[in-house]
């Protein structure tokens, strides 16, 4: 790049339409390299840079420094602004139902954990939370049909919940696996 190795930089006449852009060295500026300005013509400032913003950095590196010059659009397209819109607005509705399903695995989980932790408990009181459980269960498969969450997803996460049920109800011993039959 024309004069990587600048110290000082000097940006001359920046009006919102203006013809011309010149950058050039200051007289003070510590440069070991001779330093050639850079200008932009008033045809390339006039289809770039009428109808956006202009933004100028200077980047200094140990070794070289470097000016970047970057012209934006002031909008985006019809089309992109669109897809951001929606974009959005998935993203919002996709964050609600993570935060349900989420959720609902925390109130039955907790659920399960109070009930291993209940010395007295009864085989009865798992109802209620199979209630949960089936609740949870068809939170979490409207977020895979939607698709929110991916089905390896939904299945992993209802999985955890039937085995942290097994658990407990193995715990209090309501229920005993079968043993493991060899060939």
């Amino acid at each position: 790049m024309a004069g990587a190795a600048i110290g000082v930089v000097h940006c001359l006449g920046l009006p919102s339409k203006f013809t011309t852009l010149s950058l050039h060295a200051s007289s003070s500026s510590s440069c070991s390299v001779p330093f050639s300005s850079l200008s932009f013509s008033s045809n390339l400032s006039q289809t770039v840079f009428s109808k956006g913003r202009l933004s100028m950095s200077i980047i200094r590196g140990p070794i070289h420094h470097s000016i970047v010059c970057d012209a934006e659009p002031k909008k985006k397209a019809d089309s992109a602004a669109k897809r951001a819109r929606q974009a959005e607005k998935r993203r919002i509705y996709n964050k609600a139902r993570k935060s349900e399903v989420r959720t609902r695995m925390k109130k039955v989980l907790e659920e399960l954990e109070v009930l291993k932790k209940k010395p007295d408990a009864q085989a009865e009181e798992v109802l209620p939370i199979e209630k949960l459980i089936a609740e949870a269960y068809s939170v979490i498969d409207k977020a895979v049909k939607v698709g929110t969450l991916h089905r390896n997803t939904g299945a992993r996460r209802k999985s955890r919940l039937a085995r942290r049920k097994k658990a407990v109800e193995i715990h209090h011993g309501w229920y005993t696996p079968a043993p493991l039959v060899t060939a």
